[in-house]
């Protein structure tokens, strides 16, 4: 299927518990698990307030976060990256 110019595809995974929501959800509106998806997201990044405060709220939120931007920022400085040209 075809995207619409400057659309960006973004794989998602959800938990057990959200995914089965996202389905019985998807089942009651006579309509896709993905198109569902993609409209909650949307309203969601609309409705998103983009302050410092929520941000590091969101950020805090996700499990793990911290120590995988700190594992990033160490790897960096030993120079165990790939150049964004590589990708």
């Amino acid at each position: 299927m075809p995207r619409a110019r400057g659309s960006t595809r973004l794989n998602v995974t959800l938990d057990p518990d959200h995914a089965e929501k996202l389905t019985r959800m998807a089942e009651q509106a006579y309509t896709q698990e993905g198109t569902l998806a993609r409209s909650l997201l949307a309203r969601a990044i609309d409705e998103a307030d983009l302050d410092g405060g929520t941000m590091v709220e969101l950020l805090n939120g996700i499990p793990g976060a911290f120590e995988r931007a700190r594992l990033g920022r160490e790897q960096g400085r030993r120079g165990e990256t790939i150049p964004l040209e590589e990708l």
